[in-house]
């Protein structure tokens, strides 16, 4: 039976926490979340768990200690615990009083997370006794807060520890009704391509996003989900979906004990998974090799970057009856707004990805609006007919609709560059190049600032890498350009697998570059650069930070 929402309303005030109200009050005794507390003198993973009902309550008793200190209504407040019951009852306390928690990936890098913290000008800090201490470590990022709490032990810092800070008694605290387009949350994106940036999310993107999600994957009242990304996990109270918090570092995805994945699920009987493309490769490639089933699962979701079909064949190996690998296709400012399944992706897209055609990423979500316009490093102001290029051509993606994001924090720049106004109505240029098929299907080629400008014509990042894929032999690659546009030279540069990680040319180089003459897309690329191991993101160990690699390449070249 399909899980049952809170009935939408008309009204311009909302609260995205109403959502775990009304679920503690239809399945108050369901598991919402289950977390892994350690391991018996045997060996075997002990849980412990909060109800729906619990966990409202929880975070009823939080949002009245929140409130007495002041963080309360507006209030931006930097969250770093990391995931568990703490982290769940924190988020909707924060949302029942009001506040906006600022949620950054402390994966990130010092550098970049110190940015982000600049940027978003916070005025209240929780988190564990390490991110105090790195608080306190980097003063200048952190001036502007003026409340801090401690989730554990704290040391030589003042302000309130969340034991003290959490009230005895049990008082219902109502969700604050906020107007609809006021900010919720900032969330910064992972800075892979460019400076992160704190996308501001109202209570309206994250109820049309829960929604969405609810009536695509169409979510039953007995799920239970292994949200691998604990910002994903977030969704699961609102959407009346057990959370179980699996036992790995959410930071390093593509380093993922398989067996505990595999157990989390087993022991769990977990029905919905989120993976990575790294993870769900590790997870595949075990299960695969050991001959595992997993009857339990209807369906993955795989998003973060491009899911390779093999990846996918892998994993489906593991799955049973009509579950299926859902690859849904957002960023952190639009998600999801395209998707497609693994059953379309085996049986149709697959040879053409082979081929160069790019990948398919799949058609619109519900009355998500998608479109490809001209490819321009310019801002534009507003929307026009004009901008579409004709069918089948390559342009950005673009794309409107209620849980599409409005603006960033205080970046008047950014917003420029990305939002381009249509009436009363935001289009986000999602900063990737794609094209559309006659079957209204999206297919990625690439994002718009790694493509490559040579005298001779532009080139794209994954319809060119897909043909040296094809070898055996490589893991993954890279088209970079070395110089400047529109004068680049193409260099694509190779991670071979690791039983092959020695191979630095010979044979290899010779039957790439064969494979490069042969496909008229890749016709004029000549040179080739081995890589021991690519500089990928730390949110889903999967997106190449081909900026690096270009500077890399531009090094080796001149050696």
């Amino acid at each position: 039976m399909t899980i049952e929402l809170q009935p939408k309303s008309d009204s311009q005030t909302m609260n995205i926490a109403s959502h775990l109200n009304y679920m503690a009050r239809i399945q108050p005794y369901k598991r919402a979340v289950v977390f892994p507390a350690g391991r018996d003198e045997d060996g075997r993973v002990t849980y412990t768990q909060l109800t729906f009902r619990q966990l409202d309550m929880e975070s009823d008793c939080l949002a009245i200690g929140l409130e007495s200190i002041g963080i309360t209504r507006g209030v931006r407040t930097v969250l770093m615990t990391p995931p568990g019951l703490d982290f769940f009852a924190l988020v909707f306390a924060l949302f029942k009083t009001g506040a906006v928690p600022v949620v950054v990936d402390p994966g990130m890098g010092i550098p970049r997370l110190l940015s982000c913290m600049k940027e978003s000008k916070p005025e209240a800090f929780i988190g564990i006794s390490k991110a105090h201490a790195f608080r306190k470590w980097h003063p200048s990022a952190f001036k502007t807060v003026k409340k801090c709490v401690t989730v554990g032990s704290k040391w030589f810092w003042g302000g309130d520890t969340l034991k003290n800070l959490r009230t005895t008694q049990w008082q219902p605290y109502p969700p604050v009704p906020v107007p609809k387009h006021e900010t919720a949350a900032i969330l910064f994106t992972t800075g892979s391509t460019g400076p992160a940036k704190g996308v501001v999310y109202t209570h309206e993107n994250f109820d049309a996003q829960i929604r969405r999600i609810q009536a695509h994957f169409q979510i039953d009242s007995d799920e239970i989900d292994l949200p691998t990304f604990p910002l994903f996990a977030l969704f699961d109270p609102a959407l009346g979906m057990t959370a179980v918090i699996p036992d790995m570092d959410p930071t390093q995805p593509a380093r993922v004990d398989p067996e505990k994945i595999i157990e989390a699920i087993i022991n769990q009987g977990v029905t919905n998974m989120f993976a990575s493309p790294a993870l769900l490769d590790r997870v595949g490639k075990f299960g695969k090799q050991n001959n595992i089933k997993l009857p339990s699962l209807k369906r993955v979701v795989s998003a973060g970057a491009p899911v390779s079909p093999a990846n996918i064949e892998q994993f489906s190996h593991l799955l049973c009856d009509n579950a299926q690998v859902h690859t849904p296709y957002g960023a952190t400012e639009a998600v999801p707004v395209l998707s497609i399944a693994s059953d379309e992706i085996l049986s149709d897209t697959r040879k053409l990805t082979e081929k160069g055609y790019g990948v398919c990423v799949g058609r619109p979500i519900e009355d998500i609006q998608v479109r490809i316009i001209k490819i321009g490093d310019a801002p534009i102001a507003r929307w026009s007919e004009d901008l579409i290029v004709p069918p089948a051509e390559i342009g950005e993606i673009v794309v409107k609709g209620d849980l599409v994001s409005r603006g960033y924090f205080e970046n008047r720049d950014a917003d420029s560059l990305h939002k381009i106004h249509d009436g009363k109505d935001v289009w986000h240029r999602m900063g990737d190049l794609g094209w559309m098929d006659t079957k209204g299907r999206i297919w990625f080629c690439g994002r718009k600032n790694h493509r490559v400008q040579t005298p001779s014509g532009t080139l794209y990042t994954i319809p060119c890498e897909a043909v040296f894929n094809n070898h055996p032999d490589v893991m993954r690659s890279a088209l970079v350009g070395v110089g400047k546009p529109p004068k680049q030279r193409p260099v694509i540069c190779i991670q071979t697998h690791q039983n092959n990680a020695a191979l630095h040319g010979g044979d290899v180089e010779h039957e790439l570059l064969e494979l490069a003459s042969q496909n008229v897309l890749t016709r004029g690329i000549d040179t080739i650069l081995f890589h021991k191991n690519f500089p990928v993101d730390v949110r889903h160990n999967a997106k190449i930070y081909r900026e690096e690699l270009a500077v890399w390449a531009e090094r080796q070249l001149r050696q």
